[in-house]
C-alpha cells in the first residue's frame, strides 16, 4: 500500500507538472506566431529566446520531478508581464499572464503534493537546472559584453543601440551649454480656453550668439512627466548633448522641453491634449520662443515659421510621441521637418491620410522621421503596425532614406531606453542642411 500509494504520488506530480509545462508550450507558441506577424526580426527573435527558456525551465521541473522550479517561470513571467504590457493602452503580451498562473498553479500544487508524499527529485535531477543557469548567465554576458562595447565606442548612431558610449554621457563637457526656465503665456485649448501661464526649458549651446541662427528641436516628454524631465530631471541627456556638439557628431542646436499638461484639464483623459498642443505649440509656443532666440525664422508668423521648416524639428517620447504625430506630424508639417517618436504612436492609417494627404499638407516634404523603442517596450507592436500602416500612406516616406525604426536590444519603456533614442535620433536630424 505504501509503494501504491508513492507510486501514484509521483505520476500526479508528473501530471500536473506536465500540465503546466504544455499550458506554458502552447501559449509561447502563440506570443512566438504572433511576433513573427509583425515582421520584425529583433522582437521576433527575443521572444523566441524569452519563451525557449520558460519552457526549458517547465521541461526540467518535469524532468527533474521538482515542481518548485516553477516558481522560475511565475517570477519571470510576472516581469515580463509588468514590462510589455500597459492596462491603459496594450495588452499585446496578455499570454504572460496565462503562463504565470499556469506555473504558479503547477509549483504549489505540485510542490504540496510532493511534499506531502515525500516525493524526492529523480536520479541526477539538478543536471538540467544547472545547464540552464549557465545558458542564463551565458546571455547576460552576451548583453553585458555589447554593453561594454558600445560604452567604448566613439561615433555614429547605431540601428542596435547597446549603451551610449561612456565619453558622452558621464564625463562633463569643458564647453558645456545652459538651461533655462522660459516662462510663455497660452489657453487651455482642450476646455474653456482661459488664460494660462506655463513653462518651459531651453538648451542653449556652448557659445550661443544671437547673431548667428540655429536648428531647433522641440523635445516632449511622456505621461506623469514635465518639462524639467529631459534636461533637468535626467541631466545627463544635457552632458549627452554637449559631449556631441563638442566633438562634432551634431551642430549647436537650440532644444525646447515645453509640457502638454494644462493645470488640471484632461486629468480623467490625456488624448486630446496630444491634439491641441497643435494649437499651444502655433500660436503661443513658437512665436514666444523663437522671437526670444535666434533661430531661422524670419519672422514668428506662418510665413516665416513655414520658410524655416526645414530647420525645426519634433520628437518626443510615449505620449510625447504621441502628440509629435498629432499635433507637430499630422498637425503642423508646414512649420516642422524632422521628427522623432520614441515608445509611442497610437495613430491611425486614416488619420495619417487624413491629415498629411490633406490640401495643407500634402505638397511639404518630409526631411527624415526617426522611429523607435526597445524590445521589451510595451508600446513596441502598436508601434510597428502604426508605422507600417504609415509607410503604406504616405508616398513622401522611403524606409532607409528619409525615415527608420531602430528597435533597441533588452531595452523597456524607461529612460534608459529615450536617452539611446535621443543619442541615435540627434545624428539624424538636420543632416545635409547647407
Amino acid at each position: 500500500m505504501k509503494i501504491t500509494a508513492r507510486w501514484r504520488a509521483a505520476l500526479l506530480c508528473d501530471r500536473i507538472t506536465a500540465l503546466a509545462l504544455a499550458a506554458i508550450s502552447l501559449v509561447g507558441c502563440v506570443q512566438v506566431v504572433r511576433y513573427a506577424l509583425l515582421g520584425k526580426a529583433l522582437p521576433l527573435v527575443t521572444m523566441c529566446i524569452v519563451e525557449a527558456l520558460l519552457i526549458l525551465v517547465a521541461c526540467i521541473a518535469w524532468k527533474s520531478r521538482a515542481p518548485w522550479l516553477l516558481l522560475a517561470d511565475v517570477v519571470g513571467c510576472i516581469v515580463l508581464f509588468s514590462l510589455t504590457n500597459y492596462l491603459e493602452t496594450t495588452l499585446f503580451n496578455f499570454g504572460f499572464a496565462i503562463q504565470a498562473a499556469a506555473a504558479l498553479l503547477g509549483a504549489v500544487l505540485g510542490t504540496v503534493f510532493a511534499i506531502r508524499q515525500h516525493q524526492g527529485l529523480r536520479k541526477g535531477g539538478l543536471a538540467p537546472a544547472v545547464a540552464l543557469a549557465v545558458i542564463v548567465v551565458a546571455v547576460l554576458a552576451y548583453w553585458m559584453v555589447n554593453v561594454a562595447i558600445d560604452k567604448n565606442t566613439q561615433g555614429a548612431a547605431q540601428t542596435e543601440l547597446w549603451a551610449v558610449p561612456s565619453a558622452y554621457d558621464s564625463v562633463d563637457c569643458d564647453q558645456p551649454g545652459t538651461v533655462e526656465a522660459f516662462t510663455y503665456q497660452t489657453k487651455a485649448y482642450a476646455t474653456d480656453q482661459r488664460d494660462v501661464e506655463k513653462t518651459a526649458y531651453v538648451y542653449l549651446p556652448y557659445g550661443y550668439d544671437e547673431s548667428q541662427q540655429y536648428n531647433i528641436l522641440y523635445l516632449m516628454h511622456g505621461t506623469g512627466d514635465d518639462e524639467a524631465y529631459w534636461l533637468v530631471t535626467h541631466a545627463y541627456n544635457k552632458t549627452m548633448i554637449d559631449n556631441m556638439i563638442a566633438n562634432g557628431d551634431i551642430e549647436p542646436l537650440i532644444i525646447v522641453t515645453p509640457t502638454f499638461y494644462v493645470e488640471d484639464d484632461c486629468a480623467d483623459g490625456l488624448d486630446a491634449l496630444t491634439y491641441s498642443f497643435r494649437e499651444e505649440l502655433r500660436n503661443d509656443l513658437m512665436p514666444a520662443i523663437e522671437s526670444t532666440y535666434s533661430t531661422y525664422a524670419e519672422s514668428c508668423d506662418e510665413e516665416g515659421f513655414t520658410a524655416s521648416r526645414d530647420h525645426r524639428a519634433f520628437a518626443g517620447l510615449s505620449r510625447g510621441a504621441v502628440t509629435t504625430y498629432h499635433s507637430a506630424f499630422c498637425g503642423s508639417l508646414d512649420y516642422f521637418s524632422w521628427f522623432g517618436t520614441f515608445s509611442g504612436s497610437r495613430t491611425t492609417a486614416e488619420y495619417f491620410q487624413e491629415t498629411l494627404q490633406s490640401e495643407e499638407f500634402a505638397d511639404y516634404s518630409i526631411h527624415y522621421l526617426y522611429v523607435t523603442s526597445g524590445n521589451f517596450d510595451f508600446a513596441l507592436p502598436g508601434q510597428i503596425e502604426d508605422y507600417a500602416d504609415l509607410l503604406e500612406v504616405e508616398p513622401r516616406l522611403t524606409e532607409g532614406v528619409n525615415t527608420s525604426f531602430d528597435i533597441l536590444p533588452m531595452r523597456y519603456h524607461s529612460i534608459g531606453s529615450w536617452h539611446l533614442a535621443l543619442y541615435n535620433c540627434l545624428q539624424k536630424m538636420f543632416v545635409g542642411l547647407s
